[in-house]
């Protein structure tokens, strides 16, 4: 292989929220999600080699795939089962493949922070049109968070959802930046914006050296 494998991104969701349950099955194009189920989004570089990943864990587990990219830079796998102990098997037969560990992701790094409130009519219609899933309205706060690497999205919106009476607008988990959109009420919006910090600060890995931003 020409190139040395990178784990950017490892994160397991014990049990999918059902708004990001009903948003993966929005934008997803293989096998949907239901609510409850656990999740693993794995992201690594170069991204062809998350072919290969896939391969290996519909064969060797029941995990079931939901989200394949490939990029030529970053290769992103979401597989998802009822069973816990079915996708802690698919991490381990990734870390296998991969000849690495869980420490050997990259930590993950919130490089951009926005919170609006009081979002006018006209702001709100230019967001409902780029969201996938739920509206934004007119006075509701509008949090946008980006983060790095992409994947990490994923984790940051269903505790989120977890924590607080939320609208998951929209959620990029792929890429060279992951951002999330909430909106809801301002005190749900500052719960929801804490539980990310917490989760994403708790997540061990490698040293990420990126920028952080709060406005």
């Amino acid at each position: 292989m020409s190139e040395a494998l990178e784990l950017r991104a490892y994160t397991f969701i014990d049990s999918l929220q059902p708004q990001l349950a009903s948003f993966i099955a929005t934008v997803a194009r293989g096998f949907l999600p239901l609510e409850d189920q656990a999740a693993l989004f794995v992201e690594i570089s170069p991204g062809l080699h998350i072919n290969v990943l896939t391969d290996l864990v519909v064969k060797r587990t029941a995990a079931i795939p939901g989200m394949q990219i490939v990029e030529r830079a970053y290769g992103l796998l979401e597989v998802h089962h009822q069973d816990q102990g079915q996708i802690r098997e698919a991490g381990r037969v990734i870390f296998e493949n991969l000849g690495l560990k869980e420490e050997d992701r990259l930590k993950p790094l919130i490089t951009s922070t926005q919170m609006i409130t009081g979002v006018e009519n006209y702001h709100t219609h230019l967001i409902n049109t780029m969201r996938h899933g739920q509206f934004l309205l007119k006075n509701e706060t509008l949090l946008v968070v980006e983060c790095h690497p992409a994947a990490y999205a994923a984790i940051a919106a269903n505790e989120a959802e977890k924590v607080a009476p939320i609208n998951l607008l929209e959620m990029i988990s792929f890429g060279a930046f992951g951002r999330l959109y909430l909106g809801g009420p301002e005190d749900n919006i500052r719960e929801a914006s804490a539980a990310i910090e917490k989760t994403l600060a708790g997540l061990d890995g490698r040293p990420n050296a990126g920028k952080s931003l709060v406005y």
